[in-house]
């Protein structure tokens, strides 16, 4: 059966629940932009005016606008003069909840993540390359998950319970709210495409 037979994307009510709960539920999810796609391995949950770490933690503003709902959308930023950062828009309107993708397993269209990227290696493992490799940048900001070419789906992934556990730990890369247990990874497992990473981060949602 072709893959593309086997998935199910990701409707409006998985995202319409909080960050903390839609984050977990990301690991192991199928993560497609146009030809390309890789699995979730690694993201962060941001709680708008109740985290301090949040884009939205001071209110409402043209550039955070999108974190607002309604769910199911993505929220695209432009940190450090240099990269872009792709989030996941969770809970209900008016309420600025989102998931940060920090790293995904290449699965399809690597040969065009590495002209992207200029390098084979280490291509997806942080949410600057992430973006990079999937040619995601500022005009996608917005962009609806649940219909066109950007999509999370479920697609029965047989590895994933298969003796790689989800670690909990606190966010990085950022300076408040640093206790937060709210970071999630796919237990480490040797990848070509992307080399175990030291810990760093980017400015985050």
């Amino acid at each position: 059966m072709r893959r593309e037979a086997m998935r199910h994307r990701l409707t409006e009510e998985f995202f319409a629940r909080h960050s903390t709960v839609v984050a977990p539920d990301l690991i192991g999810k199928l993560l497609v932009v146009g030809e390309c796609s890789g699995r979730i391995t690694e993201v962060e949950a941001y709680s708008g005016a109740d985290d301090a770490a949040s884009h939205a933690y001071r209110g409402r503003s043209s550039r955070n606008d999108v974190m607002f709902g309604p769910a199911g959308h993505i929220y695209v930023y432009f940190t450090y003069g240099m990269h872009f950062c792709a989030n996941v828009v969770t809970d209900t309107v008016g309420v600025a909840n989102a998931v940060l993708l920090r790293a995904i397993e290449p699965i399809d269209g690597i040969e065009q993540m590495v002209n992207r990227r200029g390098r084979s290696d280490n291509l997806t493992n942080g949410p600057g390359k992430l973006c990079q490799a999937l040619g995601l940048d500022r005009s996608d900001n917005g962009a609806s998950l649940l219909s066109g070419e950007i999509g999370i789906y479920d697609d029965s992934w047989p590895d994933r319970s298969a003796g790689r556990a989800i670690v909990v730990s606190p966010r990085i890369g950022i300076t408040r709210a640093v206790d937060f247990p709210w970071r999630w990874q796919l237990a480490a497992e040797r990848n070509e495409r992307n080399e175990r990473r030291r810990p760093g981060g980017s400015r985050t949602p």
